[in-house]
């Protein structure tokens, strides 16, 4: 299993960082370059804990699909998207966030492992570990300059997020309202 750490520093509130990166509008933007586009699952807004996302790119000169699910999530420090179905045997994306000096410090942590036994590994070793640094690098730079700009706007303004009540004596999730940052109870 290979591994991939990377830490980004974005001039914006943790919880609007936060959310931009659950906006699968933003992730699409971000990956112009590889054609990509949502095709099944929350295809446009904020995804939430639970929900998939099919995407299908050009990576590598290939033709992909990539279906993830967000499996966990802790608003607004935390959540991780897990393949379901994909190029990868196994791929899991964690993303960390930190409130730090009037900022926010995303720590994105990735996992996976390659098909194909050794084949897959030496590919790994002379190009899909270095795309997919370049590409997670792309992404935050893109969630950079959308935070730290007026342009969070347009992603997050009137959109909400569905977030899992983590305390047992509250079962239920709350809906919470990306612009204003405002839960509110889901009737």
């Amino acid at each position: 299993m290979e591994t991939i750490q990377l830490e980004t520093w974005i001039d914006a509130p943790v919880e609007r960082v936060f959310l931009l990166s659950l906006s699968v509008d933003l992730h699409v933007a971000s990956a112009r370059s590889s054609g990509e586009s949502a095709v099944d699952g929350v295809m446009t807004g904020l995804i939430s804990e639970g929900e998939t996302v099919t995407f299908r790119g050009r990576h590598l000169g290939l033709k992909l699909r990539h279906k993830s699910r967000i499996d966990s999530m802790r608003p607004y420090s935390y959540f991780r998207d897990s393949m379901v179905k994909g190029v990868f045997s196994h791929f899991e994306h964690e993303h960390h966030f930190a409130a730090m000096d009037e900022g926010t410090r995303i720590r994105d942590e990735v996992r996976f492992t390659a098909p194909w036994g050794a084949l897959g590994r030496f590919a790994t070793k002379l190009v899909v570990k270095r795309h997919l640094v370049a590409f997670l690098m792309k992404r935050n730079e893109h969630i950079k300059q959308v935070a730290e700009s007026e342009d969070w706007h347009r992603y997050l303004d009137g959109q909400s997020v569905t977030i899992a009540t983590p305390s047992e004596s509250k079962p239920g999730k709350k809906r919470w309202e990306a612009g204003g940052l405002v839960p509110y109870s889901q009737s």
